[in-house]
């Protein structure tokens, strides 16, 4: 990892190691996944088979999981890790059931304004594949649009190369309560998602983190339906002060970066000798752990410590960062909550590594990146929700305000507004 002293080199190259580059600028992948949408706008499940082939499965003949294949997939799930999906989907429902709302009503003298709060008919789920599975995805996306009341949820997943979806995948769509599983991944799953196919039903939003081609057609097709963010590379900062364990530290640093080589893992801290014995740790853990390849391209390539001059500094920068993840590793972390202005998911203490974040704690794993925890929040129940305003006049109460409409219609330029209002006042009833 790169070491970058604030005192020394400045505030504004600290200020600059800590912003994301938005990694769905790329034009080269925008063209690939432009031919990828169209060609599945036209042709549907001819070419989504002809492109999971290409990509994922060769020997892919269906694209829907058969439901006979779920309860066998769960059969195949030892007890202890069934447990673990249970507890984990038990937390994020009990979680994401605080969130739930519901609409209201403001009722005064001849008028009536409120809000209406309905859930989303579908949801479309995506769960990458690749280097690794994520059954924890489809619980931290599926259960909080089960909470909200969507009725019908659909998972798109890639296949295995040889053409089935991971178990531990279709037992965690069983749990979560989606209703049919398609084995389809990339930017072609995306498009089915947005148009609709043969086989794979159009919904009214995607939600779901995936790679750069995803995100870009994510990107590329919002409007034709709602999407829950561009959830890019993994990140995590850590704020650290002298008092915090070396190896604890290096092991959350290393839980993001193991995720892919674009993963980004900052830490920020007022020591200098913490941060050296967090090198020494980091370089020890790399020797046991299987991913050691990825690990060191991402510390390589997005890994930096920063010695800022102050704790107060330090803070300041993770502000600027606004990590997906912010680990806060400081003798009293609930002291400094209060300065925590922009992060996805802020953890507390030495004892709260980010794997609780992912697996069981209950706040949905996904999270805004690259930045965006400046205006962005984590995936929760309102992202399935919808709301209409409620408006409501009698004769009398529109009199009241009338000549303030039209006054505001003429400024504006607008003789038609103003008339509507106008001739209700003129007209009998």
């Amino acid at each position: 990892m790169r070491i970058l002293r604030v005192a020394q080199e400045g505030y504004a190259a600290a200020h600059a190691a800590v912003r994301r580059t938005n990694l769905q600028d790329n034009p080269q992948a925008e063209a690939i996944v432009r031919d990828i949408i169209a060609d599945v706008r036209a042709r549907g499940d001819a070419a989504l088979l002809e492109l999971s082939r290409r990509f994922d499965a060769p020997n892919l003949t269906a694209l829907e999981v058969p439901r006979t294949l779920w309860l066998e997939a769960e059969a195949q799930i030892p007890t202890e890790l069934r447990e673990a999906v249970l507890t984990a989907a038990g937390n994020i429902t009990q979680f994401h059931e605080k969130q739930k709302r519901t609409g209201w009503m403001d009722t005064r003298s001849g008028c009536i304004v409120g809000q209406l709060v309905r859930p989303l008919d579908r949801v479309g789920v995506y769960a990458p594949g690749g280097t690794a599975v994520y059954p924890s995805t489809v619980l931290m996306t599926a259960v909080p649009a089960r909470v909200a009341g969507v009725p019908e949820i659909v998972l798109c997943t890639p296949a295995r190369h040889d053409g089935t979806v991971h178990p531990l995948v279709l037992y965690a769509a069983q749990v979560a309560g989606v209703q049919r599983v398609f084995a389809v991944g990339g930017a072609q799953a995306i498009a089915a998602l947005a148009f609709g196919t043969q086989t794979i039903p159009a919904v009214d939003k995607i939600v779901g983190p995936g790679n750069i081609y995803v995100n870009l057609a994510k990107k590329l097709l919002w409007g034709i339906t709602d999407m829950d963010m561009l959830a890019g590379p993994s990140e995590v900062c850590v704020v650290a002060d002298d008092a915090a364990n070396p190896v604890f530290v290096a092991m959350d640093l290393l839980t993001q970066a193991e995720h892919d080589t674009e993963a980004a893992a900052f830490l920020i801290t007022p020591s200098e000798s913490l941060a050296a014995r967090v090198q020494d740790a980091i370089e020890r853990q790399l020797s046991l752990l299987s991913r050691r390849e990825i690990l060191r391209q991402s510390l390589n390539n997005n890994g930096v410590i920063l010695i800022t001059t102050s704790l107060e500094q330090a803070l300041d920068l993770a502000n600027i960062c606004a990590p997906e993840h912010l680990s806060l590793m400081v003798r009293d972390p609930l002291s400094v909550l209060g300065r925590v202005r922009n992060a996805g998911a802020i953890l507390l203490g030495e004892y709260t590594p980010q794997t609780l974040g992912d697996y069981l704690a209950g706040p949905s794993h996904t999270l805004p990146t690259s930045g965006t925890a400046r205006f962005a929040s984590p995936l929760h129940v309102d992202t399935f929700l919808k709301k209409s305003s409620i408006i409501y006049y009698t004769r009398e109460a529109l009199g009241t305000v009338a000549p303030l409409l039209e006054t505001f219609a003429r400024a504006e330029g607008f003789d038609a507004h103003a008339t509507a209002v106008t001739a209700r006042q003129t007209t009998g009833n």
